[in-house]
């Protein structure tokens, strides 16, 4: 278990300029670290969510999930972020509608969901960071609409895998056909011929188990 003073690093390093001092004592106080490994999922839709999570480390991939097992990509959190969706569930004390999965080893500061209201009639910081949170994750999900409605598919892979790289910091994606199907909600058929159209253009070479961006 963390000390006090290895969460208190721990926070100011990376959320530290976000929050006021007063509220970064608070969270020292009650956080908890949460560390998870590589596609780990850390919320199923279903899931009762008792905790306010803050990614310290990593990023997270949000999706949605249709009663039949096939998913849709909504949007990432990463460092210092939060999940909206989570936290609208938190508010309103309904089951999530949402899953989690990491894309990467990540950390997460987690807060006991009570805090959330608390904190929002207390600390104007807080407030903002909600807002804005609430804001951004709007905004990602009208570009993935926009995507789906107005973009080819071979264009929505490209982006995809270069969104992918950005936020992974690297330009090998071991990344499945299946995986990718997944996401952009298409067969694992029509993604590899796909990406055999992307390799013969140049824009990725194919190796087993792995993708490579030649260039974003």
């Amino acid at each position: 278990m963390l000390s006090s003073i290895d969460k208190k690093s721990i926070i100011e390093q990376s959320i530290g300029y976000l929050f006021e001092e007063e509220l970064l004592e608070e969270m020292v106080k009650i956080a908890r670290l949460r560390e998870t490994i590589a596609d780990e999922i850390i919320i199923h839709v279903g899931d009762s969510i008792q905790m306010i999570p803050i990614v310290v480390q990593g990023s997270i991939k949000i999706s949605r999930e249709s009663p039949e097992g096939r998913e849709l990509l909504l949007y990432y959190i990463e460092g210092g972020d939060t999940c909206a969706m989570s936290l609208q569930c938190c508010i309103r004390r309904t089951e999530a509608h949402i899953k989690a999965t990491t894309m990467e080893p990540s950390v997460l500061l987690m807060f006991p969901m009570e805090f959330m209201h608390r904190w929002m009639e207390k600390y104007s910081s807080w407030r903002t960071y909600i807002l804005q949170s609430y804001h951004t994750r709007m905004l990602e999900l009208m570009e993935t609409i926009d995507d789906i409605a107005f973009m080819r598919l071979d264009e929505r892979l490209l982006k995809y895998l270069t969104d992918q790289a950005k936020l992974l910091g690297t330009m090998e994606l071991h990344h499945t056909h299946q995986e990718i199907a997944d996401d952009l909600d298409s067969s694992r058929v029509v993604i590899s011929r796909l990406l055999k159209q992307l390799e013969h253009h140049g824009r990725i070479q194919m190796h087993r188990n792995r993708i490579t961006l030649l260039h974003l």
